[in-house]
């Protein structure tokens, strides 16, 4: 995991649960469309690579995890499509999506955080991002 030590100490601290080498293969919504459960495919790690690393292989075997929220949160640089499909949406230096203090972008209920807003940043900078966004969202809904 591409994060220091401190980082995930931190984030469990906060409530997250670490579930390595799942992979997440569907996502089932309710009959709103809200997401409720998602199903991971249970990984191995592999032989050694020629650069010496394993890298995960599917064991074929899946859980169904019950959820009110997925955020896949994959890479350490945005995303070139979201900013390029979003008309009227301000970009960043290297196509980051500009936000205000609020993480609010040029877009009012569009909200963001962590690499797409600030290149490359650290697990605990993409947390508070989100814990700002969801304030300025509950504040915008009440």
């Amino acid at each position: 995991m591409p994060a220091r030590l401190e980082e995930v100490e931190h984030a469990k601290e906060e409530g997250v649960e670490f579930m390595t080498l799942h992979n997440p293969i569907r996502y089932i919504g309710d009959e709103n469309g809200r997401i409720k459960q998602a199903v991971l495919e249970k990984m191995e790690l592999g032989e050694p690579g020629v650069d010496g690393r394993r890298s995960p292989v599917p064991t074929g075997k899946t859980i169904t995890i019950d959820v009110d929220m997925a955020i896949v949160a994959v890479g350490v640089s945005p995303n070139p499509i979201v900013p390029k499909s979003i008309k009227g949406l301000e970009l960043g230096r290297k196509n980051t999506i500009a936000v205000n203090d609020s993480m609010q972008s040029s877009i009012p209920t569009i909200f963001a955080g962590g690499d797409i807003v600030r290149g490359g940043a650290t697990v605990i900078l993409a947390m508070g991002d989100g814990r700002r966004a969801a304030v300025s969202m509950h504040q915008q809904l009440s």
